[in-house]
């Protein structure tokens, strides 16, 4: 670049340098001066004006001294550096030397394998040279500015690129070197080339290594090196296929570039010149000197790219460099703009500024027209684009008239060229033939133009009649069906040649793809991930190379049908291995440790995955176009292989047929054999549909044939090169030659079939030639090796039978017991054959020949024994039963033979190895008949040889366990096994037993048959045990289906045991256990979808379940009033097993075959019809007591409630449960009062409804679930109304509606349990208790309400309502209902920690009396003493803890609450009176509660037992989990990105909606968490670096507690996301329900939650790290706590958005009074539903369901996303 900032004449390099702002040193600047003269000696300085130009000449690099740190960012490039220079230098190694190939010959199929593999070397090598100057251009871009800017991952891709390219270019230019031998010293020059680019490489990665302080001029001089060399060696390979004068035009323009920024430098300059103010001056020099910098960057990446300018990526590259100069250019004229107001100036910078950027757009369009630049089409082309778009906008336009009829001008004008064109065409055609038929088609284009235009006018005339506007579109569509014959070659032309550059650019990125795959592999972490990556890798680059000789051939016979015909195929069978490579390695990425590696391995997934969408369009479009031509291309082809083969056999005369590198003779044939059945198959479907008259099917087989035929004719080459008998040779290339002869004329009959379909005559022609194919294909199949010496033997076997077709055989000569002996070997002797037979069909072709020969040996052999034996034969009809055994052992012996020929042909033959082991078998039985005729003098002794024979034949199949040898089902060989060996226990025992007690004279073999009996009885329990391993891992069934079938089988039985409880227990039971099942069928079907493996375990549950649930539902039965009922709820309990049992059955079958598509359906069918029958069970519960039903379902609900407000209740104590808009509380308190009366009165409704009717039960129950609901969600938005700022009050306000919702729960619990009870009963004691705590909770809720905002009572309101809960928890406590679930010891002690904690708070609250303090006392104090209670409870009641010891930890539990309880009871008291003596006497009741919680804390101590060890510190182990949830939660989220909803009938768009609003939601959920859990991994980090975490014995229990709670935490978001994932993607896909959906959504935003509080416990808001965070909230991630906020309000507002989104669906299914009381399930249950509910709304008062819905509509609107509302306008 020369770049004026001195004088126009002088050249000056420009070296940017940037320094890095560091701190300030101390030191002293008073130092002595030193004058050094410049380097053209003295200079002279004036004051007031610029001096004049100097030249200032550097030599040598920079100094180094006070260079600073490497970052860890340019340490990680040091390294790819460090790798990829070894790669370079081990690719130079590689170089020196050529390839060695073996001999090939000269025939024609030979010299088109070495043209193929020169092709397809080229095409690779110039694929990685691409990637090699991109990759240099890309390091060139990006290590353009200051190195604090640089995306270092980024440069170390590109570097990576580069070396991994070199490395595979390396190899394909040794292969090609050593192919180029036509010319003498080619190959060498190559090598040099090639060596000379790697060198180039070296010097580009030394210079830029962030250690190096190379001028930026060396960087680019070594990139212009690099692009030199590529140039050089793509010449070499006679690649270079872009033209010398568009490399010269480009680097023109590029130099164009360069000047015009020189001028702009100097204009600028003479700014600077003028500029007052220093900053200003500065910054325009700094402006002028990047502005040369980024021009001189252009000049060289056009240098380095334009030897391979026709690679997208290269182009990209180019234009990149070009935005970077647009972008100096414009600082640069700001910068001036900013130092001067002179106008004239400024106009000279403007003006020099627009001619850089029209230099720029010159260059940049320069390269887009190459990028789109194709073979010239010909002249009709534009006018055919412009009719083909103008009729696309007359139809779209259709209803506007007058938009019709302006387009219609348009089309009326591109005709009238089109027809203009193609008339002076026809003028000047000298082929008279190709004259009329342009002048032919010139008119009917302007017949179709006339009615055109004539349509358009009556369109104008009516623009409101459709009749006219229909009649304009047709003809249009005339008229583009005239355009299209006209101009069909033009379009075709350029449809293939779209086609050929999308192949080539796919070829190409596959390549890339396939470099980028190996390059990964090292640094994997996964292997099976890059296993599968290696397997997608292999299958692509077994089809590139058809893909390159498709675009070869297409480009070198451009009007060649065959060769279009050959790329468009190729195109086609690439796309499938393509796009599995593609989404292999994008599955293979996160796992990729080398940031580098994985960005290049993303970026050519991505490349990839463009190319094959485009191959996919252009393909498509081709194969349109070219039209049925595979029929004639298919004779072309048969053909093409036929003069192959007669060349070969030429060679083969001539002994100068040498087999293709990589051929043997065992792969050959059997590629021959296994093809010769393709070759059937094809044909056979070739003749159907051209006996049928279907063209294009017969196109297609035709296609098809010439495929198989190919491989047939290359596979009958190579057995003939490789095998070492000529007389084979010629044999098989005559029989091979004879099938592609006879193939041409049976695809020839088909075409001429297809010309008269039904032609009798034609058909029998078809037929013979047919029949002559197939004798042909025989006939070269029987000269592979080994095949006729099968048939010898079989001709041997053949004559030999021949001597049993005589009348009556000769008396024998020899005693009896020797020709039973040589029968007896000979057997044994022919049995060991036809073993070794069906052995030698897995070995060579010779073994086979061997072991046949050896089989008609030894049956010649026990032929010849067996007519002796029939000679020892009394009578005739002895003797002709002999002789017709062996005339059974002959034809066995035939057919193994027969089968074991066929195998070997073709080993991959369905079937093939059964029927050659039935062979095999048959053989053997046959021969026991024989002996078994021959030896009945013998007792026992026939059947234990029998059994021997047996056993030597069926012990050769377990040396090959991978072969099946019958048609069973894994689990049907499993179970089948299990019950023979069982048998053969039996019979073993039975032999020992008999072989002891019988009158046998050998009584010495006693012992030894007692030995072997032992041994055989240890083996069978050795394999039953493997059995049951088995059967466990793969989920084995039977078992499963045993236990379901036996459960099922007791509710039958007719007296039941008596019953302990009432029905309503029994009912909640089935309830229970019918639910979890239903849960579990749902789990199923969404498993089913995603982890099928995890199907077992599920099954096993659902088993366990309906065994809890068949007993109760007898229990149930058994009291259920009247009988009738009782009977209904036994049969829908037994057809729920029956469903259950299909549903297990199906799952077992899914996980033998988890990808089995029938058998997934099939298990989704069954797990809805499950559905289905538990809604049928708990409708015929709900028919024993209507009420008590409805109170198991108002609970159920109650539950969730109480759920959400937990999840409520973390939120606000995390500080972000935020008011959605500006309400205050004012706006919420009458609702929230109005509600709570509300509830009150259906409290009295509840409580009287327990003696009333069952349908006034389940009303009261009903509306009293509505109403708590109803009032949970106001008194939740009255909370957030308060606003995050005042978490504590929040927490309160929620913490009151939560006592009101557990106090419901106990009370419907209550009512249930006395429902229909007398009076006198305890129940209705219980009852009254109840309706007392609840009345008491609703009015603490009132009081409450009324006292949130008076700031100098609420607090002690907080606390009364705490003591009311904590004596309510007590009570349950001192219960003796056992818990559900027990915890360990260790869980009790942590928990006593928060009570240490509360009572401190609480003793501070009591000496300062402020409200603030007492709320948050009233709120830790709740928490703590509940936690401590449930913990207590639970390790109290382990299995391993003694009676005593629970009792005493009960009894401190208890003590330990009455002492905290006084303490806040007195508390109380001090805010009411507050005295000094009062506080003084704090000190006293907390020494109270720490003497209890010591006690506590030495009775879990001694439950702990005596080999209790520690456990291990957690907190170690924290971060790892949670950067493993962070993880877990992305992966989820990459399976959430691919989801679309599922295809399905149109439907309401509501529901269309919903679809999409659930995926939306589910990932921003999952982003949410997963930022979430990475802020909680940083804070985790920090707290380590500060000490305040660690693994110090001293405060192991504290940060324990705190790690463990992250840990759990962070794990439960992680599989609460995944699970939400699971479900969103069943959901959409119509495979789980709503409500799974919205429990899942549920779950994430408790578990988020806990995470925030487990984050908060430690965090240090003034720490120096809270302040960094704080700093990095803007661009990296924010304060750990405000980070926190954000990422738990995301999680909280997506969490509702679904939630709500899943429930507007939900209610369009369910009728409008179950919105809130619904069971999980809508089945059958749901009509009964449906109907009562239409009865209560029919009683309601008109206005108030108008009030309820504008309510609901509100609510609806209030909670929608922005962007899914309605235009407010």
């Amino acid at each position: 670049v020369r770049a004026s900032l001195n004088w126009p004449s002088q050249s000056t390099i420009l070296q940017q340098q940037f320094n890095r702002t560091g701190k300030a040193e101390h030191g002293s600047v008073a130092l002595p001066a030193v004058m050094r003269s410049g380097s053209s000696g003295p200079e002279t300085f004036n004051v007031g004006s610029m001096p004049s130009p100097q030249q200032q000449v550097m030599v040598g690099q920079m100094h180094r001294g006070h260079m600073p740190p490497l970052t860890s960012a340019q340490q990680a490039l040091m390294g790819t550096i460090n790798t990829s220079m070894h790669a370079v230098q081990q690719a130079q190694d590689d170089l020196s030397e050529l390839d060695s190939l073996p001999p090939l010959g000269q025939d024609m199929a030979s010299r088109v394998w070495v043209q193929n593999k020169v092709d397809e070397s080229k095409h690779e090598i110039h694929s990685q040279v691409d990637a090699i100057t991109a990759g240099t251009a890309s390091v060139v871009n990006l290590t353009a500015g200051d190195p604090a800017d640089t995306d270092y991952t980024a440069v170390g891709c590109a570097i990576t690129t580069i070396s991994s390219n070199l490395t595979e270019m390396s190899k394909g230019v040794k292969l090609l070197a050593a192919l180029m031998d036509d010319e003498v010293g080619s190959g060498e020059d190559l090598l040099r080339a090639a060596r000379t680019l790697a060198g180039a490489v070296s010097d580009l990665l030394k210079a830029v290594q962030p250690t190096s302080g190379e001028p930026r001029q060396t960087v680019l001089t070594a990139a212009g090196s690099i692009g030199q060399a590529s140039g050089d060696l793509l010449r070499q390979i006679g690649e270079n296929e872009t033209d010398e004068r568009f490399q010269d035009v480009l680097m023109s323009l590029a130099k164009a570039v360069a000047n015009a920024a020189a001028m702009l430098v100097l204009k600028a300059k003479n700014v600077a010149q003028v500029a007052e103010d220093t900053v200003l001056q500065n910054r325009v020099i700094a402006a002028a000197t990047q502005c040369a910098l980024s021009t001189s960057q252009l000049v060289a990446c056009a240098k380095v790219v334009s030897p391979t300018i026709s690679s997208p990526v290269c182009q990209e590259q180019l234009i990149e460099a070009g935005k970077l100069v647009d972008r100096s250019v414009e600082n640069c004229v700001r910068a001036c703009q900013a130092a001067t107001t002179d106008s004239e100036l400024l106009k000279q910078v403007s003006a020099a500024a627009s001619v850089v950027s029209q230099a720029l757009h010159d260059l940049l369009q320069h390269v887009r027209q190459f990028a789109s630049r194709g073979e010239p089409i010909g002249r009709y082309d534009q006018a055919t684009d412009t009719i083909m778009c103008v009729t696309e906008s007359i139809f779209s336009s259709m209803g506007d008239a007058g938009e019709m009829v302006r387009q219609a001008r348009v089309l009326a004008q591109a005709t009238s060229d089109l027809v203009n064109a193609m008339r002076s065409d026809a003028e000047a055609e000298i082929d008279m033939e190709n004259s009329k038929k342009l002048l032919a088609a010139a008119k009917l284009l302007a017949d179709s133009t006339a009615r055109m235009v004539e349509a358009a006018k009556g369109a104008a005339a009516n623009p409101e009649n459709e009749d006219q506007q229909q009649r304009l579109r047709e003809a249009a569509e005339g008229l583009r069906v005239a355009t299209n014959a006209a101009a069909q070659n033009a379009i075709k032309k350029k449809i293939v040649n779209r086609l050929e550059v999308a192949a080539k650019q796919a070829a190409a990125a596959a390549t890339q793809t396939i470099a980028a795959s190996q390059n990964a592999a090292v640094s994997n972490k996964n292997p099976a991930a890059q296993q599968q990556l290696v397997q997608s890798c292999k299958a692509v680059a077994d089809h590139i190379p058809q893909l390159v000789q498709g675009v070869r051939g297409s480009q070198a016979q451009a009007e060649d049908l065959s060769a279009q015909l050959a790329l468009i195929i190729s195109s086609q069978n690439f796309l499938q291995p393509g796009s599995k490579m593609v989404s292999s390695a994008k599955a293979a990425v996160p796992t990729v440790s080398d940031q580098a590696a994985a960005m290049q391995l993303s970026q050519c997934a991505k490349n990839l995955a463009t190319s094959l969408a485009e191959l996919r369009t252009a393909s498509q479009k081709a194969h349109e176009a070219c039209g049925p031509m595979e029929i004639d291309s298919a004779l072309n082809t048969v053909q093409t292989l036929k003069n192959e083969l007669q060349d070969a056999k030429m060679a083969a005369v001539e002994s100068q047929l040498k087999p293709l590198p990589g051929e043997t003779l065992e792969k050959c044939a059997q590629d021959l054999g296994s093809t010769s059945k393709a070759v059937g198959s094809s044909m056979a479907q070739l003749l159907t549909c051209a006996a049928q008259g279907n063209e294009h099917y017969t196109g297609v087989a035709a296609r098809e044939t010439a495929q198989a035929l190919k491989t047939l004719a290359q596979a009958a080459r190579g057995v003939a090169a490789s095998t070492t008998d000529p007389a084979a040779a010629h044999a098989m290339l005559d029989s091979a030659r004879d099938v592609m002869e006879g193939s041409a004329m049976l695809i020839q009959e088909a075409k001429q079939a297809l010309i008269a379909p039904g032609d009798a005559e034609s058909q029998q022609r078809l037929a013979q030639v047919a029949k002559a194919v197939s004798h042909s294909l025989n006939n070269c199949v029987n000269c592979l090796p080994g095949q006729k010496d099968v048939d010898v033997a079989l001709k041997s076997i053949g004559e030999s039978s021949k001597k049993l077709l005589v009348d009556s055989l000769p008396p024998s000569t020899k005693p009896f017991q020797e020709a039973q002996s040589e029968l007896n070997q000979a057997a044994a002797d022919l049995n060991q054959s036809a073993g070794e037979v069906v052995h030698a069909t897995r070995g060579q072709s010779g073994e086979l020949a061997a072991a046949s020969g050896k089989f008609s040996d030894d049956f010649d052999e026990f032929l010849d024994a067996g007519i002796e034996m029939a000679g020892q034969a009394q009578t005739k009809e002895d003797q002709i039963q002999v002789i017709g055994n062996l005339k059974n052992i002959s034809m066995a012996s035939s057919k193994l033979l027969l089968a074991a020929k066929s195998l070997s042909v073709d080993p991959g033959a369905p079937n093939a190895k059964n029927l050659l082991a039935a062979a095999a078998r048959a053989v053997t039985e046959s021969i026991n008949q024989l002996i078994t005729l021959c030896t009945q003098q013998a007792p026992g002794q026939k059947e234990c040889d029998n059994a021997l024979r047996e056993l030597e034949t069926v012990k050769g199949m377990l040396d090959n366990p991978n072969e099946p040898v019958s048609d069973l089902s894994y689990f049907d060989c499993i179970e089948s096994v299990m019950e023979n060996s069982k048998v053969l226990g039996e019979s073993m025992a039975g032999i020992s037993q008999n072989a002891k007690t019988g009158d046998l004279p050998a009584q010495h073999t006693h012992d030894a048959i007692t030995e072997a009996a032992q041994l055989m009885k240890e083996a069978v329990d050795d394999i039953m045990v493997t059995l049951n391993e088995a059967a466990s891992e793969v989920g084995l069934v039977g078992g499963m289906v045993d236990a379901i079938a036996e459960a099922m089988s007791k509710l039958d039985e007719g007296t039941p045991p008596e019953p302990k409880g009432t029905f309503v227990d029994y009912q909640t039971t089935v309830v229970k256990y019918s639910k979890a099942i239903a849960v579990t069928a749902q789990e199923m079907m969404t498993k089913s979808v995603t982890n099928p493996e995890e199907l077992g375990g599920l099954a096993s549950q659902m088993t366990s379940d309906y065994g809890h649930l068949a007993l109760q539902g007898q229990m149930a039965a058994a009291t259920a009033e009247p009988e009738e009922i009782g009977f209904q709820i036994r049969t829908r309990v037994q057809d729920l097993g029956h469903g259950c049992i299909f549903l297990v059955q199906k799952a077992g079958a899914l996980q033998v075959c988890p990808t089995d598509s029938y058998t997934k359906k099939e298990l989704i069918e069954c797990a809805r019809a499950v559905t289905e029958k538990v809604s049928l069970v708990l409708w015929a519960l709900q028919a024993g007591n209507k009420g008590t039903q409805a109170c198991i379902t108002a609970a159920t609900a109650v539950s969730g409630i109480i759920a959400d407000l937990d999840t409520t209740i973390m939120f606000a104590t995390a500080g972000t449960l935020n008011a959605e808009n500006s309400e205050t509380f004012a706006d919420h308190r009458e609702n929230i009062l109005k509600t709570a009366k509300a509830l009150v009165e259906d409290t009295k409704l509840l409580v009287s409804g327990a003696a009333s009717t069952p349908d006034k039960l389940a009303q009261a129950a009903q509306s009293s679930a509505a109403t708590i609901t109803q009032l949970a969600e106001v008194v939740k938005l009255g909370a957030a109304s308060l606003g995050s700022d005042d978490p504590e009050t929040q927490v309160v306000l929620i913490n009151a509606i939560k006592d009101v919702a557990k106090a419901l729960s106990d009370l419907i619990s209550a009512t249930k349990g006395a429902a229909s009870k007398p009076a006198d009963d305890p129940s209705m004691y219980q009852l009254k208790g109840a309706a007392k705590v609840m009345v008491t909770n609703v009015t603490s809720l009132l009081k409450t309400v009324k006292a949130v905002e008076d700031e100098a009572t609420r607090g002690t309101r907080a606390l009364e309502a705490t003591i009311e809960c904590i004596k309510q928890e007590l009570t349950v406590f001192q219960s003796k209902d056992v818990p559900e679930k027990t915890s360990s010891p260790e869980e009790s002690i942590r928990m006593t920690k928060g009570i240490t904690m509360a009572t401190a708070k609480a003793v501070a609250a009591g000496n300062s009396c402020r409200q603030e303090d007492v709320i948050a006392t009233a709120n830790l104090s709740r928490k703590a003493v509940s936690d401590m209670l449930t913990a207590c409870k639970q390790a109290s009641f382990h299995p391993d803890v003694s009676e005593e010891v629970r009792t005493r930890a009960l009894r401190f539990g208890t003590e330990c609450t009455l002492g905290y309880l006084d303490l806040l009871e007195h508390v109380l008291v001090i805010l009411q009176k507050p005295t000094p003596e009062l506080k003084q006497q704090l000190a006293a009741f907390s020494k109270r509660v720490a003497g209890a919680v010591t006690e506590l804390i030495q009775a879990a101590e001694a439950m702990k037992g005596t080999e209790w060890v520690d456990p291990e510190d957690p907190t170690v182990i924290a971060e790892t989990e949670l950067l493993g949830a962070a993880a877990s939660i992305e992966a989820a989220a990459k399976k959430l990105e691919q989801l679309k909803p599922r295809a399905k009938p149109k439907q309401a768009d509501e529901t269309l909606d919903f679809e999409e609003q659930i995926l939306e939601a589910a990932k921003s959920i999952a982003a949410a968490t997963s930022a979430l859990v990475k802020s909680a991994s940083a804070a985790q980090r920090e707290l380590v670096a500060q000490g305040k975490v660690g693994s110090i014995p001293a405060n192991a229990a504290d940060d324990g507690q705190w790690s463990q709670g992250l840990i759990s935490a962070a794990r439960m978001v992680a599989a609460a996301t995944s699970s939400l994932c699971e479900a969103a993607n069943a959901s959409v896909q119509g495979h789980a329900s709503e409500e799974k959906l919205i429990s899942s959504a549920k779950q994430v935003a408790a578990s988020t939650a806990q995470l925030l509080v487990a984050c908060k416990v430690k965090a240090d808001q003034d720490s120096e790290a809270m302040r960094r965070l704080q700093v990095m909230v803007t661009d990296a991630g924010g304060k750990i706590l405000l980070l926190e906020r954000a990422a738990g309000n995301a999680v909280k507002r997506a969490s509702d958005n679904l939630v709500r989104a899943a429930q507007k669906a939900a209610f369009g299914k369910a009728d409008d009074d179950d919105v809130v009381v619904k069971t999980k399930f809508v089945g059958g249950i749901a009509q009964i539903i449906a109907a009562q509910e239409e009865m209560l709304k029919k009683e309601r008062e008109l206005e108030e369901a108008r009030k309820k819905l504008a309510q609901i509509r509100q609510q609806q609107y209030k909670f929608l996303p922005t962007e899914l509302r309605e235009d407010e306008g």
